[in-house]
């Protein structure tokens, strides 16, 4: 019989190897996650019709599309769709689609009665109908997509379809808004220039599901706040587990609008003369027109994307948070992209304009908050970059080091000018005379994300920047203990008591000093995460990314409305963009 000693000991056996079981399970998952990131995608699921010819010159089938309507739907479809290799983001394949459309645009004549329609003619929306037709006057077109669900609100816009004149007799757009999986009834409103109705068009269209499956609809709770939601659309972006899509929702929780990428995911929407600019891979960003045409593809040989793009200096370049290959550590480079030639310059090396503290970190341990990460040099982890021509510089946020840094002169010479965070943190190194002085008392930002400027102060050197402090403190790549208040999370869940706060800074570079001058508490998010304007109101939205909700709250910082999201660990970041001049004319969209 075996004794009690000899079971402790192999009941202390098992348990260690299930718990070192479950922690091998769980770092597979996460390293999963992460890795997830990086793939392309390789096969285009696209659901053919019947076939109705074949453009042998052009390289293209035309079919009838697989949806239910009352008018005539036609499909393109790439002869080389199932070939291994093979994509949209490609523009030659976008050139050929391009000009199957012209061919047709010119086959007949085309009206509001019976336009040429096209499902997602350029592959990447898939529940988009491209509409081209011709009027006898100068008209605008306006539309209200309507579903038999009583859940499901009208959903009515002005179409950017005049080719940025207010009125026009050809409009050509991308009809946005139809709802995945339901039959949309549309009605064409055409108006002339005097404002008086021209012509009512009505037909139908069961549009096909989601190619990713996820859900069209959110369930939303109602806040505090009586204040009106913002036009425009929820833009959600890159959401773990549907990697390689964008969704657009509106504000009743509806999906509008499946933006089908190659991978990746969206890390922002930037807007380029009418045209959309941003992250379609791991490796590759894309201009798109407001058609859904790829206009333009950059590759970033020899660099990885992570986090965040913006506009650079006069609009003519993006600005890119990268990982260098080949490089010892990780995501602690910044990028330039020229958005004409598409040619890559990289600005700044963090690792080495930072070197003496580098030298006193080290890899991520197995044993770090951040384990999936095990073995990397991820010492600072940028997550977010705003680029400002006044000195050409840089404000970027430090996840690693819970710090906001600036740097200055990124195209000539790279200068460290301020830190924002716990000055302690800094205290031990060759940087504590950089720290900006808080003014007032208040808890610092913790591995805060999505930092952005937020305008010009009352004079020279003074101005304000907007973050989502996270408020959580981790450090896996530095011996270091700080002080915490108690507010302060250190836990990846909330454990009930934390919260996470959108925090605005007054920055005063004449002073050396930083203030807390507005805060809201919002759900808890260890990481990931933003708070950004709704669109061009004073509303704020924000994700949390954790969590799996956003939310529109009130310039006070209370919340209208809250919409849960379904997620695998975490939703990167939601944008509320109005759209306007891309697929609307002005910003009237209305649920």
């Amino acid at each position: 019989m075996m004794s009690w000693k000899r079971r402790l000991c192999v009941y202390a056996c098992v348990a260690a190897m299930a718990a070192s079981c479950v922690f091998i399970i769980v770092y597979a998952v996460a390293r999963g996650f992460v890795n997830s990131e990086r793939e392309v995608r390789s096969a285009w699921e696209v659901d053919v019709g019947e076939l109705l010819g074949r453009d042998e010159e052009l390289g293209l089938d035309l079919a009838q599309a697989p949806v239910d309507s009352s008018l005539t739907v036609l499909q393109m479809v790439p002869s080389e769709l199932e070939e291994t290799g093979f994509t949209y983001y490609d523009t030659a394949v976008q050139d050929r689609l391009a000009q199957a459309l012209e061919k047709g645009k010119g086959s007949r004549s085309w009206t509001a009665e019976a336009p040429m329609a096209v499902l997602d003619p350029f592959g990447t929306g898939s529940n988009s109908l491209y509409l081209y037709f011709e009027t006898d006057l100068p008209t605008q077109v306006s539309y209200t997509v309507h579903v038999d669900d009583p859940d499901i609100p009208d959903f009515t816009a002005v179409a950017n379809s005049t080719g940025g004149r207010e009125y026009a007799r050809t409009h050509e757009f991308q009809l946005i808004g139809l709802v995945p999986g339901e039959t949309n009834q549309v009605t064409l409103t055409i108006t002339g220039s005097w404002g008086a109705v021209r012509q009512r068009v009505s037909f139908t269209i069961t549009m096909p599901e989601t190619h990713s499956g996820y859900p069209t609809r959110l369930e939303y709770t109602d806040g505090e706040s009586a204040a009106a939601l913002s036009d425009g659309l929820f833009a959600m972006m890159r959401t773990n587990g549907y990697l390689g899509y964008a969704f657009f929702f509106d504000n009743n929780g509806v999906m509008r609008y499946e933006m089908v990428l190659e991978g990746y995911g969206l890390d922002r929407a930037l807007f380029v003369d009418g045209d959309l600019v941003t992250c379609v891979s791991a490796a590759k960003l894309a201009r798109i027109n407001s058609l859904g045409q790829v206009e333009q593809v950059y590759p970033l040989d020899g660099y990885e994307l992570h986090h965040d793009i913006v506009l650079g200096a006069g609009a003519d370049s993006v600005v890119a948070l990268v990982d260098k290959e080949g490089s010892e550590t990780v995501e602690d480079v910044v990028v330039e992209i020229d958005l004409e030639t598409g040619a890559v310059t990289e600005l700044v090396d963090f690792s080495q304009l930072m070197a003496p503290y580098v030298s006193m970190t080290h890899a991520v341990p197995i044993t770090g908050d951040f384990f999936w990460n095990a073995g990397q040099w991820d010492w600072l982890h940028l997550n977010t970059v705003q680029y400002l021509e006044e000195k050409d510089s840089l404000i970027v946020s430090s996840r690693e080091t819970s710090t906001i840094i600036k740097v200055e002169n990124v195209h000539t010479d790279p200068t460290l000018v301020w830190f924002a965070g716990d000055p302690a943190f800094w205290a031990d190194t060759p940087y504590a005379e950089l720290c900006l002085e808080p003014v007032g008392d208040f808890v610092y930002q913790y591995g805060q994300h999505s930092v952005e400027y937020a305008g010009a102060g009352a004079e020279e050197g003074v101005y304000y920047i907007r973050t989502y402090n996270n408020n959580y403190w981790s450090n896996s790549s530095r011996d270091y203990e700080p002080e915490l208040d108690e507010s302060v999370g250190t836990g990846f869940y909330d454990d009930g008591d934390d919260q996470s706060w959108v925090y605005v800074y007054e920055i005063d570079e004449n002073a050396g000093t930083f203030t807390l001058t507005e805060s809201f508490p919002v759900p808890y998010s260890s990481i990931v995460s933003n708070a950004a304007p709704a669109g061009d109101t004073d509303n704020w939205v924000v994700n949390s990314g954790v969590a799996n909700v956003f939310g529109e709250y009130d310039p006070d910082g209370t919340l209208i409305r809250q919409f849960d999201y379904e997620c695998s660990m975490q939703g990167y970041r939601t944008f509320k963009l109005s759209l306007a001049g891309f697929w609307f004319a002005g910003t009237q969209v209305q649920q």
